[in-house]
């Protein structure tokens, strides 16, 4: 097995002028679950191209393990890919699918049933090694693929969107035996997906990428509890933060005719570019239901009431008293707030229900930069 290093790895396509990867730094551990995940044109899917050699690195290196592989072809880079679309050979049975890269590589067949036979069985696939692709379901036909990238042992798996074909059943069960899989081989492993919930579920550590660029990287509850910026303070969670920018007055943020108090040395931090502004972020189970004319609370007008069964989210407006504070955006869209809600007692459409944000439980970033502030 083997750590990836991405230094300063930059990717940047003929005829554009910004970088589809832009200067990445990610150091990832020997039999980690890393997960790579952003909106559609992040880079994510060209970082893991990077990795792979099927991309071209213009600036910065990539090393596997201490060797530098940036300019060494693919198939000397000791790694297996699982592509989103399966790419499997039709008029093959499921067994030579698997062990096909090891028939290329003049591996004896004794060796390669052996490995496919293994594979197999950590798969549950034995009993489908004579069946062709087509016989088979969707997530049987992605087992087919992880098994053809395990047969090879390589030093690093890479995953591009494994998921994205399957229902959304069949994904939940895929991923959890993915990341179960993953652990029991213990290989190094880096996954692009676009779904944060994928991420949170399956990484030991989430990098997330905007445009080119890290924005951040930890584990899934750094990334949930202490986000390093707007972007992904929005992005990571389900449902979405809510997030807002608001005047500080007197020691607070004016959210409307109410008051959100800030910690003492919070103003003091306030930049240039804030212009007097904070931006608060805070989650569905961050705001409390309370009665009406409750100190700190605001009023929430009910639109639509999503009921889980265990849980319920009402997604709502602040009123139009509430002016500049009307704008406070979320998951479901601009001037729309999201309150979790006792699933027992759920409101109707067109009530105003009175919500507070727990104390402690907001995140404050800079109005200007959207930097998270150090309180």
């Amino acid at each position: 097995m083997a750590t990836v290093t991405f230094d300063n790895a930059t990717r940047i396509y003929p005829g554009t002028e910004r970088p589809a990867v832009d200067a990445l730094n990610l150091h990832i551990e020997d039999g980690e679950f890393l997960v790579l995940v952003g909106p559609s044109g992040c880079g994510k899917s060209t970082s893991l191209r990077m990795l792979a050699g099927l991309e071209d690195v213009n600036a910065g290196r990539i090393l596997i393990g201490d060797r530098d592989v940036t300019d060494v072809q693919p198939k000397d880079r000791d790694i297996a890919m699982v592509f989103q679309n399966y790419a499997l050979y039709p008029h093959m049975s499921v067994a030579d699918n698997m062990g096909f890269a090891l028939k290329i590589a003049g591996t004896p067949k004794a060796e390669i049933r052996t490995r496919v036979e293994e594979a197999a069985k950590i798969l549950d696939l034995t009993q489908y090694l004579d069946r062709k692709p087509k016989a088979l379901s969707g997530g049987q036909r992605q087992r087919v693929a992880m098994g053809r990238a395990i047969v090879r042992q390589p030093q690093v798996f890479l995953m591009d969107e494994p998921l994205s074909n399957l229902d959304a059943k069949l994904r939940v069960q895929t991923r959890t035996q993915i990341a179960s899989l993953q652990r029991r081989l213990g290989v190094t492993t880096v996954y692009v997906t676009h779904d944060q919930t994928e991420a949170l579920t399956m990484g030991d550590r989430i990098a997330v990428l905007k445009d080119g660029i890290l924005q951040q990287v930890g584990t899934p509850r750094d990334m949930y509890d202490t986000p390093a910026n707007v972007f992904v303070a929005g992005f990571i969670g389900s449902p979405a933060m809510n997030i807002g920018t608001f005047p500080v007055l007197d020691g607070a943020a004016s959210v409307g005719q109410s008051r959100l108090l800030l910690p003492r040395d919070v103003i003091g931090r306030l930049a240039d570019d804030d212009k007097g502004h904070i931006t608060v972020g805070f989650r569905p189970e961050a705001l409390d239901v309370v009665p009406s004319g409750t100190p700190d609370s605001f009023p929430v007008e009910v639109n639509i009431v999503e009921e889980l069964g265990s849980d319920a989210y009402v997604y709502g407006s602040l009123t139009n008293e509430f002016g500049q504070a009307s704008q406070v955006h979320s998951g479901a869209g601009d001037a729309q707030i999201i309150v979790r809600v006792d699933p027992r007692q759920v409101p109707a459409k067109g009530d105003a229900i009175n919500v507070r944000i727990r104390p402690n439980e907001q995140h404050l970033f800079h109005a200007g930069s959207g930097e998270r502030m150090a309180v």
